[in-house]
């Protein structure tokens, strides 16, 4: 079975994101030093740089590595709209959980108006060798906390003070087991959880 597997960058205070979805303010250490990261985190996960930004990276015919599908919620996903954008992730399947949302942002993306559950346990059962990207925001990730089976946190040397948690849901103490850890001259760990 498919995992789901949520893939964010969160401040030392656990926020994704600033009070208005701001994500400008994380921190990029040196260009060096931001370089070197890019580098490391985009040939691990080509599929997560988005279609707009991946033949800059070197990435354009970059096969995905990990994922083939990617879930986020009407947050996440107004950020490109914002900028004219509906299809930022055009290599991979997308789904948008969203109530507010029409479903004619754009033919590649497939609005979900309710149940994040019952579609992340449908996406599972299917046979296709690669994972489930969910890339946000943090009241779908405390909805779908049931079903996250790996976390993949980019941990900033920076407090926001305010903004959109990580996960945004009911009380649910869940435990997840650290498989690595690695630190980077910028300032950015990452650490890879799974579900114990």
């Amino acid at each position: 079975m498919r995992k789901l597997v949520y893939y964010i960058a969160v401040t030392l205070d656990g926020r994704i994101a600033g009070p208005q979805g701001e994500y400008d303010f994380f921190p990029a250490g040196t260009e060096q030093q931001s370089a070197a990261y890019s580098t490391w985190a985009n040939a691990l996960y080509p599929e997560t740089v988005p279609t707009a930004y991946r033949a800059a990276a070197g990435l354009a015919d970059a096969p995905n590595r990990h994922f083939d599908t990617v879930v986020m919620g009407a947050g996440t996903y107004r950020a490109p709209l914002d900028q004219g954008i509906t299809n930022p992730y055009a290599h991979l399947r997308q789904y948008v959980v969203s109530s507010t949302l029409g479903h004619d942002a754009d033919p590649a993306v497939t609005v979900v108006p309710d149940d994040p559950l019952a579609l992340v346990r449908e996406l599972k059962r299917e046979d296709t060798g690669l994972d489930i990207w969910l890339c946000g925001g943090g009241k779908l990730a405390g909805a779908l906390l049931p079903e996250i089976d790996e976390l993949l946190v980019k941990s900033y040397p920076v407090v926001a003070g305010a903004g959109t948690p990580a996960f945004d849901g009911p009380f649910d103490p869940t435990t997840f087991d650290v498989a690595e850890r690695t630190a980077f001259p910028n300032g950015v760990t990452l650490t890879h959880l799974t579900r114990r």
